[in-house]
């Protein structure tokens, strides 16, 4: 199917794009110039075009649709349930959010001076998103671009700069492990509160729903250290036939810091020896140089696969509101 029968337009090169055999990194969708979309028939034309649009997202790994006639939440919240995707639970997960309105939450609500580094999304657990949707409902004053970069081109990079670890990180995989209040830290990136994370009040309720994860619980006078692990940190992406550096090994070795936890402590190898700091800078410094950063512009909706591209955020000048659903 052709693009020019579709009312959308696929642009082949932008400044912030970069290219992989041949695909771009992001595929940026705008409308035609002869299409005037209103919410409504954007988002049958999304219903409609699905298989298109599936087939871009499986070889660029992300989309970045702009220009389009969506405002609000709610507008927001139509189109996501215009793709058709079953909803993910946000069960596990660090990062505080507020439920806005129907799929749709706050992204990370951490301070913007804040980096929030690349992972991922909810990688530390079995049972994580495979795609997932922001929205910028009011674009940063200045920064606030959320970073992406394929996870494949940093597994090869990786493995071809440092054998030896990616060797081990493939055998023992790593452990995470997080301390928890019961309410949320939103002074914190990772400050979701135990009550928040498993969805309940109830101990006994949040160890079935640990369990269930795989993760272990120690119960404190205030709080819970939770411990996630041996979980893998390469994955097979079975629908590209690819391994992927699907973890948040930078992020919690660089970024899990507030007043319960160290940073250095939260991420280990999977047979718990610590992990080579030079090694997880060089990591990120690799993350930087491979990424794509597109500053957001109001309206801007960005799926990303979550099996074939990390995330980040950098920091930024308010106002900057950002807004995510989770998908399975």
């Amino acid at each position: 199917m052709s693009v020019e029968n579709l009312g959308f337009t696929e642009l082949i090169k932008l400044t912030y794009q970069k290219n992989y055999n041949g695909n771009n990194f992001p595929s940026i969708i705008t409308p035609k110039t002869s299409n005037r979309f209103n919410l409504s028939t954007f988002c049958e034309t999304i219903t409609n075009q699905k298989q298109w649009l599936e087939s871009l997202l499986h070889s660029s790994g992300a989309l970045l649709l702009r220009g389009f006639p969506v405002k609000t939440a709610s507008d927001f919240n139509q189109v996501v349930e215009a793709f058709g995707y079953e909803e993910l639970p946000y069960v596990g997960g660090a990062a505080p959010r507020t439920n806005v309105i129907g799929r749709v939450f706050t992204a990370n609500e951490s301070p913007p001076d804040q980096i929030i580094p690349f992972h991922h999304e909810m990688a530390q657990v079995p049972e994580f998103p495979s795609k997932l949707f922001f929205f910028c409902e009011e674009e940063p004053r200045t920064g606030g671009e959320t970073p992406i970069v394929l996870s494949h081109v940093i597994y090869e990079r990786m493995k071809e700069r440092y054998p030896d670890f990616v060797e081990k990180l493939e055998a023992h995989g790593l452990i995470y492990t997080r301390v928890l209040g019961a309410g949320d830290d939103l002074s914190s990136p990772i400050g979701r509160g135990w009550q928040s994370t498993f969805l309940t009040k109830e101990k006994n309720i949040a160890e079935e729903r640990a369990a269930r994860l795989g993760m272990k619980l120690e119960w404190t006078k205030d709080g819970v250290k939770t411990i996630m692990g041996p979980i893998p940190a390469v994955k097979y992406d079975k629908k590209r036939g690819r391994k992927v550096w699907f973890n948040s090994m930078v992020a919690a070795y660089t970024g899990w810091k507030d007043d319960r936890n160290d940073p250095v402590k939260a991420v280990t190898f999977g047979d718990g020896t610590p992990l080579p700091a030079d090694i997880i800078y060089k990591c990120l410094e690799l993350l930087e140089e491979e990424c794509v950063a597109i500053p957001w512009q109001k309206g801007d909706i960005l799926l990303i696969d979550n099996w074939a591209a990390l995330h980040s955020r950098r920091p930024f000048e308010p106002p900057r509101r950002i807004l995510a659903s989770l998908c399975k």
